[in-house]
């Protein structure tokens, strides 16, 4: 009896013993799940500072009246309430106007270099897909005018837009005989044409860069396929290449619309600190009213108003897209 009894208490508490879990086990799996999101904390922490923080600086400031009596201490600026905004969106008023004039400036400036870029840099794309002599060579030289740096490339096409010995002028006017006189690029109508220019010339290779990696993902036996059927190639890509590539224009679209309508490099650049009025996109006018008449209030006013209209343009088109891949998905 007495040698038993540890026995059947011995083998009724190994099942129970065996199941429990070993000591310390779920530590180190809290340890294990929490580590990427603490190697993450730095750059989450740069990206507070960079971003986020002059976001809210930059709202507060638009609904006080900041002007350059407060720029020693801007928060002692007195409030105005909606004031800034009211002036920003009044038409009839000179400063609505002219945000109005460089909102549509923009507009038509956006579209027509997204729509540049994407078709330019779609052709270049599929041209490269056949294997040829020279191939890689051409895609290096594509990929140029987005490697360099920005302002190094648009101060090399302010000398070759200038009216005397530009190099634009030399071809057009000297060589070509396409124009009666030298014309004016960086003043007047024709500075809208040329920071499309310089724009287009800028983006079109990330245009094909993005297109040409989508391309790598479309099989090459649908083609094949599509030849024995006798599809031609203007068939073969309406039916096979656009609609494969559709998810990567959509992303590539949006980029393009943001990255674009958003850019204050090359005008200022081009133009310097008052843009013609052709060619006054509205970063560059916001930074006019913001630095130039120091009107900080008004100016962060109609940040936020940009930053809003870009909320809003992207949100839609996020929806209409996604609703466009409901059914493929189905």
């Amino acid at each position: 009896m007495t040698t038993t009894a540890p026995a059947e208490a011995a083998v009724g508490e190994t099942p129970s013993g065996a199941a429990r879990p070993r000591p310390g086990r779920r530590p180190g799996r809290i340890r294990r799940i929490g580590l990427p999101y603490l190697l993450l904390l730095p750059a989450l922490l740069l990206e507070l500072l960079v971003h986020l923080v002059p976001m809210v600086i930059g709202i507060v400031m638009s609904f006080k009246e900041l002007t350059q009596f407060y720029i020693r201490d801007w928060g002692a600026a007195p409030w105005s309430g909606l004031d800034n905004y009211k002036v920003s969106v009044d038409l009839d008023a000179p400063v609505g106007e002219a945000l109005l004039h460089s909102f549509l400036v923009t507009v038509a400036f956006t579209l027509l270099s997204v729509g540049l870029c994407w078709l330019i840099g779609t052709a270049a794309a599929v041209y490269l897909q056949d294997t040829f002599r020279g191939r890689g060579l051409l895609r290096a030289l594509f990929l140029i005018p987005y490697a360099l740096p920005v302002y190094a490339a648009v101060i090399t096409w302010v000398f070759m837009f200038q009216h005397d010995n530009g190099l634009v002028n030399h071809v057009l006017h000297d060589q070509l005989h396409l124009t009666e006189k030298p014309s004016f690029w960086l003043i007047g109508d024709n500075s809208f044409w040329a920071l499309l220019t310089v724009s287009v010339w800028k983006g079109w290779p990330f245009a094909f860069l993005i297109v040409m990696a989508g391309l790598q993902n479309i099989p090459g036996e649908l083609y094949e396929a599509a030849a024995l059927d006798g599809a031609g190639m203007w068939q073969q890509i309406r039916r096979i290449t656009l609609p494969s590539l559709r998810p990567v224009n959509q992303v590539l679209l949006l980029v393009l619309f943001l990255w674009t309508f958003n850019d204050f490099n090359t005008p200022y650049v081009l133009f310097g600190k008052s843009a013609p009025e052709a060619a006054d996109l509205i970063s560059v006018h916001i930074y006019q009213a913001s630095f130039v008449t120091w009107n900080f209030g008004t100016g962060s006013a109609m940040s936020v108003l940009l930053l809003l209209f870009l909320l809003v343009v992207t949100g839609v088109y996020l929806l209409l897209t996604s609703r466009g891949r409901k059914p493929a998905d189905a």
